[in-house]
């Protein structure tokens, strides 16, 4: 059953991807970004974590394989979807205000509402839980590194868009939404 689940991701993945560069079109443009040189780290980390981890569905039985019994690929199917799903629920909350990269719009505020209320990032949240479902249906040392560089490089990206969004939004706005609302983890206790 390897190949139908890795033929399940390979859709879902493709999907995603295709809907999310159509739902660029309705963003609005940035007012102020970053240097782009402050983003070149996480972005090549983003490409090195997404070629090792389609790299691990292309060379066929990673070395660290487990047999699964069918029910679990399912769930890890049904959790990749779920993850994904839940990166448009948080971008129709953003509305014009998403972008791609780290970046402040000319109407920018911060969104407190939808999935905002549990987690400051939940695009990354969903899109790292659809990554691990999708490394841990085959676990190979490949897909696992690959989960591993992609989680290292979206932390890297929200830090560098809360420091940006610090700056640009002023600090007692938006500290005061990082004291309420925890990073990436729903309900993890957050430092005051």
């Amino acid at each position: 059953m390897v190949l139908t689940y890795s033929l399940a991701f390979a859709v879902l993945w493709i999907a995603w991807l295709i809907s999310w560069a159509v739902g660029a079109l309705w963003a609005s443009k940035p007012a102020s970004r970053p240097p782009r040189q402050d983003e070149r780290f996480y972005w090549l980390l983003t490409v090195a974590g997404g070629v090792l981890l389609v790299l691990n569905y292309r060379t066929g039985r990673p070395s660290l394989e487990w047999t699964s019994p069918d029910w679990l690929e399912r769930v890890l199917v049904a959790i990749a979807a779920l993850g994904l799903a839940s990166t448009w629920w948080a971008r129709v909350y953003l509305g014009t205000l998403w972008s791609g990269r780290v970046t402040r719009k000319a109407d920018h505020r911060i969104i407190e509402t939808g999935p905002y209320r549990y987690v400051r990032h939940p695009i990354y949240t969903g899109v790292l839980v659809a990554i691990w479902a999708s490394a841990l249906v085959r676990p190979g040392p490949l897909g696992l590194a690959g989960a591993a560089l992609l989680t290292v490089s979206f932390v890297l990206k929200l830090r560098l868009e809360e420091r940006f969004l610090m700056q640009e939004l002023g600090p007692a706005e938006y500290e005061g939404y990082r004291r309420r609302v925890p990073m990436l983890v729903p309900f993890w206790p957050v430092r005051g």
